[in-house]
């Protein structure tokens, strides 16, 4: 079988995008069913380069067509693009090759917003620049943990649209999507219910504080029963993530980002949660957290959440039914 290339993009120069690489890199080790493929920039700290090469042969380039040109037969060549390019270019670069077949799958490390802005797009973050690549309307942003794992059905708006955005078509999107990823990364025997949960206090109750759980969460109830998708909701936001709750369900679909991100990352506060794009016809896992530019080049960036993407990604590469639920949602 053709071995499966991943690339890893590392975002900002000054980022922990680096470190978090090449630590979780050195846990991975070469693969012989993966290839990997790095980008960084010119100013790369010497000492993140040096714990590539520590696992692996580094093959040097300069720009992305030579790297995609290569015969990379080798499963313990890690290939490295050091580019001037904007980090926010790599992602634009690399999402057209995925799109295109040349690659399979892509695992991001933190790219700041002024970063992007920067290079001159007008995308908000990752999703919104794989979604122009990809010409897609609705892709959604999934968390999952070892903890608890959550679709986001609306993402980076503020909290005064989130009501404006929530429609019953999409919100079903954002429970499909939820079902998929929850075919992938369920391991319980015995299946557990997606939990939709409410918007308002109390989830609305029936309409007295807020009418979007009838008009909206109500129908979505109903399309899910008639595609067979177990869904409960919607729950009680300020009840239903309490531990013996999360136990219930497999996966939760949360209204706004941080209604589902509150809670995970209070769960995961070890960075141990991965970010999926759901709804790309191509793979993408990422980190759960940002750039820290505090302590960058000072060893000091926690990696597990970057070990846990490339894992996931690696995961869904190797196993084509798993690659074909996500692409296809």
């Amino acid at each position: 079988m053709k071995p499966h290339r991943i690339v890893i993009t590392t975002g900002d120069s000054d980022g922990i995008g680096t470190e978090v690489t090449a630590k979780a890199l050195a846990k991975i080790k070469p693969l012989k069913s993966c290839r990997y493929i790095v980008w960084v920039s010119p100013s790369c700290p010497k000492a993140h380069l040096r714990k590539f090469a520590n696992n692996f042969e580094l093959v040097n380039f300069h720009n992305w067509p030579e790297a995609l040109k290569y015969d990379h037969d080798n499963y313990k060549e890690l290939l490295v693009i050091t580019s001037d390019l904007s980090p926010a270019v790599w992602v634009e670069t690399t999402a057209k090759a995925a799109l295109y077949g040349h690659i399979d799958a892509i695992v991001t490390a933190p790219l700041s917003k002024t970063s992007i802005l920067s290079a001159g797009l007008e995308d908000i973050g990752h999703t919104d620049i794989l979604k122009r690549i990809a010409r897609k309307k609705d892709v959604f942003m999934g968390f999952w943990g070892e903890k608890m794992s959550v679709v986001l059905a609306t993402a980076h708006i503020p909290v005064s649209e989130i009501s404006d955005q929530l429609t019953t078509a999409k919100l079903f999107k954002a429970v499909k999507a939820a079902n998929a990823l929850k075919d992938v990364i369920n391991t319980s025997k015995k299946p557990k219910p997606v939990a939709l949960v409410g918007l308002n206090p109390h989830a609305g109750e029936t309409g007295v504080i807020g009418n979007e759980e009838t008009k909206y969460h109500a129908k979505v109830l109903e399309k899910a029963k008639a595609e067979n998708i177990i869904l409960e909701g919607p729950l009680v936001p300020d009840v239903c993530f309490q531990p013996q709750e999360i136990k219930k369900y497999s996966i939760y679909v949360a209204n706004y980002h941080d209604q589902g991100l509150i809670p995970f990352k209070m769960l995961h506060e070890q960075h141990r949660g991965v970010h999926l794009s759901l709804g790309l016809p191509f793979i993408r896992t990422s980190v759960d957290h940002g750039t820290a530019k505090d302590i960058f080049n000072k060893n000091k960036a926690n990696y597990y959440s970057m070990l846990e993407a490339l894992k996931l990604a690696t995961k869904i590469c190797v196993k084509p039914e798993l690659k074909k639920i996500l692409t296809s949602i």
